[in-house]
């Protein structure tokens, strides 16, 4: 662990030491963290160790699905999708990034890089492809009227800045513009998730 620590971004950015050289292995390892197994595993062992139905933790329905292949990846998608959720707020420490709003019941766990344009091992639940936003600014960033730019700077579609005028719309979306966003306490957004935000899904 002292030596995957090395690689990790965010400790870097705390200045937190670790090995002062790593191995390519070291680096090959960090970089293909299998986060989709990860999910799955932990919740597996969390419910061995609770003596608990997998099925039945989180999803009770799921048991109106037909046995096999279908039923086993919709399991893992959904703790997937569990795992996610949790680590991005939590790493936010339950706060949109932008607002600052704290009510857990309005924020999201927005995906930076779509989740189905992102690759099931390294990105669809790597909490670094996410950002703690409220609902509003989560369905603007998925709709690319808002951004993140890689130096976390928040920038504005030209089609919000050309509807019409008000309090709502001069307070919610364009007064944030330029301005840096509450960065998490780990799991720092990946630089390559932001760019292909700015590159794919933002409408300049």
């Amino acid at each position: 662990m002292h030596n995957l620590a090395h690689y990790d971004p965010d400790l870097r950015r705390r200045n937190v030491t670790a090995m002062s050289h790593g191995s390519k292995l070291d680096a090959s390892i960090w970089e293909e963290c299998n986060w989709e197994e990860l999910a799955v595993r932990a919740r597996y062992i969390l419910a061995e160790m609770k003596n608990e139905n997998i099925e039945n933790i989180m999803y009770a329905e799921i048991n109106s699905f037909p046995e096999g292949g279908e039923k086993e990846q919709l399991v893992r998608n959904r703790i997937g999708q569990y795992f996610f959720r949790m680590a991005v707020l939590n790493s936010y420490e339950n706060r949109c990034c932008i607002t600052g709003l704290a009510i857990p019941e309005l924020l999201v766990a927005s995906h930076i890089k779509p989740w189905k344009e992102s690759d099931i091992r390294t990105e669809r639940t790597n909490p670094m492809n996410g950002l703690a936003l409220n609902a509003l600014h989560d369905k603007a960033f998925d709709r690319g009227l808002i951004t993140i730019k890689p130096d976390y700077t928040i920038c504005v579609s030209s089609q919000i800045k050309a509807s019409i005028e008000g309090n709502t719309i001069e307070d919610w979306l364009l007064s944030f513009i330029k301005r840096k966003i509450t960065l998490p306490t780990k799991f720092l957004p990946k630089k390559e998730f932001l760019e292909y935000h700015n590159d794919v899904i933002f409408v300049a």
